[in-house]
């Protein structure tokens, strides 16, 4: 997909996200075994702070996940997402990572999926996403910009495969930014 050009720093994408792992194993099975990402640098903290490991997620970029000796567990719906978005609440608080979309080829996104669902991971609808009130298209449409469905793993981390469609233009992005001061918080 063709970007507009950075004039202020020369970025070449993500070199990495970091995330937080209950248990580094499962954490390494489940990437390397179902999604296929091969793990590439793994590092054992000093003073028993804990473990900090990378996977390949393509094009140079990683996935890096850290298990700390003492974090605390994650909080659906403050820290993580709760659920899958389609089965429920997705919502998570400011400063969090509400997910990670991975950018997979349009002509392997309904292969993928069922590779996901053969391997026992539960998968959430497929989402034609487009520009009508509700952002969702129910039929493929020349105004869908991007497919996608999501996914959890095995820490309740909230991961989706998408693929783009078309490119954006300059009508893609005209809506001007919310504040601060129009949150209302949930408690």
């Amino acid at each position: 997909m063709a970007t507009q050009r950075n004039e202020t720093f020369e970025l070449r994408g993500i070199n990495h996200v970091a995330l937080v792992c209950s248990d580094m194993q499962r954490t390494v099975d489940f990437y390397t075994k179902v999604l296929g990402m091969p793990l590439i640098n793994t590092i054992n903290l000093p003073d028993d702070l804990g473990q900090h490991f990378f996977f390949d997620a393509g094009n140079g970029d990683s996935l890096a996940f850290f298990w700390f000796t003492e974090a605390p567990d994650g909080i659906p719906g403050k820290s993580r997402a709760a659920a899958l978005p389609g089965y429920g609440d997705w919502l998570t608080a400011v400063g969090s990572l509400n997910h990670v979309a991975f950018n997979v080829p349009a002509d392997k996104f309904v292969e993928y999926r069922a590779k996901l669902k053969a391997n026992g991971v539960r998968v959430g609808p497929i989402v034609n996403h487009d520009h009508s009130p509700t952002q969702v298209a129910l039929e493929m449409n020349d105004d869908v910009y991007v497919r996608s469905f999501y996914f959890q793993d095995p820490d309740g981390i909230l991961l989706e495969f998408a693929c783009w469609l078309r490119e954006f233009t300059p009508e893609d992005a005209t809506h001007k930014g919310r504040t601060a001061a129009e949150r209302r918080p949930r408690d």
